[in-house]
């Protein structure tokens, strides 16, 4: 034999074994193999999650249980849509819609600013089983295409990118597909994801929303339809936009515990306190109940993010014997799920923030802490952000600005990390927080022009900016603050001011009410404090409320019952 053939041997022996090996190494993933969500489905009450009809070409008697899956989606209940879609699947392997609407379950929440690694594996995986199958139209090719664009490299894309992707695809079959109701509403949705929050236009959520009003007046029943109209007016500009909506979206969908809170996103936008309160105590219900059924021992971040509008509420009617009873129910809170949640991190730490700040119990405020529950507070940057804002507030007016630089040190450290972490609206967020922060540690130190300067800075930075739609409002907005701090340097025209324009974005909000009435006061201008003060009255009259600033309000009403309020 010689040399060469030699070596031709040796290299093919090598490249069978090689081959072999790799045979043995390499698996197929199947349906079988994936962690998919399965189980009878937990609904409290009456099933009911609105009407929704997608032609699909599965068998025929999975029909109901597809349009159910995708109706809860339309709700945001994704564990209960993933079920849902996940059964088609158990019965009919084939049905490749039901692998879009299991991937669009574990998608969870496109509105997100980032998603979950863990579930974009998840669906990864289940999108390359979906990928060997036959279409049996193009429609269905084109839906798991287009879901296919999230998942697609996320290791290497961010979710900022990937949702521009998407809504690029989502409105080339918005163009392929106009009559199809459900390539809208996504549509619709896909351009709301990608909307900046800092611009002030509402440019995006405008186009989104249009297209979903000219849809709601043939679908009524459409919970998607109704639900997204609400998240696209959810600023204080628009939200009367959605009120009739609002309105209707919990009769639509009564079995949601999201579609019972997500009317008060609005009735919060236009101070219609009663309204939200009565949303969220039925919204916190029904989370319950379904917690009961999925994990008795823990507390669904449903019934949280209710509990955080629900306090906001009761504090606006200077409610805090009701605002302090739903506290008691969170500090109970030990376990929640997902405990990996961005909204139970964020509301667990703005209650107790709120009823410190919004009652102006500084000493309160110094005093708080990270709630102890299963949450990685190690990850939850944003909200940590607020408790440490709220401590410097708290020192800040106690004459302790030591304490509250060292409070500012970790706000520009939780905003690195932000920043690092590329989550820049939340960076831009806490951005605020650090300048009216360095306001009010100046105003401790006795420098009033440098801290009007920071606050002014805090103030118009926050005009740029849009709430997210994770929280209520703001621990206390900037404005507000402002105005605060014009009050207590005895400026009270300039007070007025930022009280009245804070007023314009916060309707009927309980301290810029007080501040207002106060600045008035203190210009002499009688006939503007009653105006304010009587607002304040009004506005406490059904709560029986014991705070201060009402007993004032209700004093200086009696002591000037002969002059007329100022119409404003």
């Amino acid at each position: 034999m010689t040399h060469f053939n030699k070596i031709l041997l040796l290299l093919t022996i090598f490249l069978f074994f090689s081959s072999c090996e790799n045979k043995k190494t390499t698996t197929t993933l199947t349906f079988a193999d994936l962690e998919l969500n399965r189980g009878d489905l937990l609904l409290c009450g009456d099933p009911n999650f609105g009407e929704v009809s997608f032609s699909l070409s599965c068998r025929y008697d999975l029909r109901e249980t597809f349009n159910l899956g995708l109706s809860l989606i339309h709700s945001f209940e994704y564990a209960e849509a993933e079920k849902a879609f996940v059964s088609i699947l158990d019965q009919d392997s084939e049905c490749l819609m039901a692998y879009w609407g299991t991937a669009m379950s574990i998608l969870n929440h496109p509105l997100s600013l980032k998603q979950n690694p863990e579930s974009l594996k998840r669906g990864e995986a289940l999108l390359e089983i979906a990928k060997t199958l036959t279409p049996n139209n193009e429609k269905e090719k084109d839906y798991i295409d287009a879901v296919s664009i999230y998942f697609k490299d996320w290791q290497n894309l961010d979710t900022k990118t990937r949702k521009g992707k998407y809504e690029d695809k989502m409105e080339e079959l918005y163009n392929k597909y106009p009559e199809d109701v459900e390539t809208a509403v996504f549509y619709s949705l896909a351009i709301l994801a990608t909307a900046d929050l800092n611009d002030k236009t509402y440019s995006k959520q405008k186009k989104s929303g249009k297209i979903l009003e000219d849809l709601f007046k043939t679908n009524p029943n459409h919970p998607g339809i109704a639900h997204y109209i609400i998240h696209n007016y959810d600023s204080p500009e628009l939200a009367n936009l959605a009120l009739s909506t609002a309105r209707q979206y919990a009769v639509i969908a009564p079995a949601s515990a999201h579609a019972q809170h997500m009317p008060s996103h609005i009735f919060t936008r236009l101070g219609l306190w009663n309204e939200s309160i009565k949303s969220n105590i039925d919204s916190a219900n029904s989370a319950v109940c379904y917690a009961e059924s999925v994990n008795p021992d823990a507390s669904w971040v449903s019934e949280i993010h209710a509990l955080d509008y629900l306090v906001y509420a009761y504090l606006q009617l200077g409610d805090n014997v009701k605002a302090q009873s739903e506290m008691d129910k969170m500090k109970a809170i030990k376990e929640v799920f997902p405990s990996d949640h961005f909204a139970s991190a964020y509301a667990l730490i703005a209650v107790p923030s709120r009823l410190a700040v919004e009652n102006k119990n500084w000493e309160l405020a110094t005093k708080l802490d990270l709630p102890k529950t299963n949450i990685d507070w190690n990850k939850a940057h944003w909200p940590k952000a607020m408790l440490h804002f709220s401590r410097a507030l708290g020192f800040s007016n106690t004459g302790n600005p030591l304490a509250a630089e060292k409070e500012l040190e970790i706000l520009v450290s939780l905003k690195n990390k932000l920043k690092e972490n590329e989550n820049n609206y939340e960076a831009g967020q806490v951005t605020i927080q650090i300048e009216a922060i360095k306001g009010w540690i100046e105003y401790s130190k006795g420098n009033s022009e440098k801290a009007i300067e920071y606050m002014k800075i805090a103030s118009d930075l926050e005009s740029k900016t849009s709430k997210a739609a994770v929280t209520p409002g703001e621990i206390i907005p900037a404005d507000e603050l402002l105005a605060d701090l014009y009050l207590a340097l005895n400026r009270p025209q300039e007070a007025l001011e930022s009280y009245e324009v804070n007023l314009k974005g916060h309707p009927f909000r309980f301290n810029g009410i007080y501040g207002a009435a106060k600045a008035a006061q203190k210009l002499n201008d009688t006939q503007l404090a009653a105006y304010y003060f009587n607002q304040l009255v009004e506005l406490s009259s059904e709560t029986n409320s014991l705070r201060p600033e009402v007993l004032e309000a209700k004093d200086f009403l009696a002591s000037n019952s002969t002059v007329n309020a100022k119409n404003v």
